[in-house]
């Protein structure tokens, strides 16, 4: 019994728990960055204030305000920000660090560093999530959904969407050069991204080149994807084609995933470019 008993003592733990522990880790650590922390959660409420307190009117007649539209593109964003750009962003740092080139050194599976930084996307979605459905009932009388059909589009849309921007945050990681020019390098197309997909400007005021070139990135799709949970069939009509298309925003989303794990296995590099 004692022989048998020895290997399962001495046995690694397996790559679930490894990452779990590690997104334990990664939480508690982005949590203790203050300012990071405000940052994210109070800039897309500061946001939906501003932009609700100024087109604070209905959409062309309808029952519906120009703040619900604006809280269900800033969901979308917000989805978009805890994966790609929080993702992009620190990964980008933990290579610059070497962070990266020790975790290589340890027996954590490289696997569980990836899962460990999916459990804080999740926590960190999941929340920002949850505040700015708060502050858009409390404040800007949006209804939930009272059926179950809407919350298992919103549980879809949100998957594939955390998904597909995820796997783009890590793809684009490599992209800069150091952590110095990380949040220059992966925000500002965040940035241009939200202006061209619905979350600030409705599409349908958008020239129709801008809008072929939002079609092809996940934000547009997903904030989509939450007007069709949100607003419902009174917000059909503003969008292009008098339809949420959710066919078309799974295909979309889906695709993203698939091609956003393409881009991570061909560009996804552990060294910085000093190192070689």
């Amino acid at each position: 019994m004692s022989t048998a008993a020895a290997p399962a003592e001495g046995r690694l733990p397996s790559v679930v728990a490894a990452g779990w522990s590690r997104g334990v880790v990664e939480t508690v650590m982005f949590f203790r960055e203050r300012d990071a922390v405000v940052f994210t959660f109070a800039f897309p409420i500061i946001l939906l204030g501003i932009f609700g307190s100024i087109f604070s009117g209905t959409l062309e007649g309808g029952p519906l305000t120009v703040s619900q539209l604006y809280t269900a593109g800033l969901i979308g964003a917000g989805v978009m920000s805890a994966s790609f750009q929080n993702l992009g962003i620190g990964i980008a740092v933990d290579r610059d660090d070497g962070t990266l080139k020790r975790l290589a050194g340890t027996p954590l599976p490289r696997s569980a560093y990836f899962l460990g930084k999916i459990v804080n996307v999740l926590a960190v979605a999941v929340l920002e999530v949850a505040i700015l459905l708060a502050v858009g009932v409390v404040a800007f009388d949006l209804t939930l959904p009272s059926a179950p059909g809407p919350w298992f589009t919103f549980a879809w849309v949100f998957l594939l969407g955390i998904t597909g921007s995820a796997l783009l945050g890590i793809a684009v990681s490599s992209l800069p050069r150091s952590a110095r020019s990380a949040t220059a390098v992966i925000s500002m197309p965040f940035v241009v991204l939200q202006f061209i997909s619905g979350v600030f400007i409705p599409v349908t005021q958008l020239p129709e080149w801008l809008i072929n070139v939002s079609s092809l990135f996940p934000l547009k799709w997903m904030c989509q994807g939450f007007r069709s949970v949100f607003l419902g069939d009174a917000g059909a009509a503003l969008e292009l084609t008098g339809s949420y298309e959710l066919d078309r925003v799974a295909l979309v989303l889906a695709a993203w995933v698939a091609g956003g794990l393409v881009l991570c296995l061909t560009t996804f590099r552990w060294k910085s470019r000093r190192d070689g």
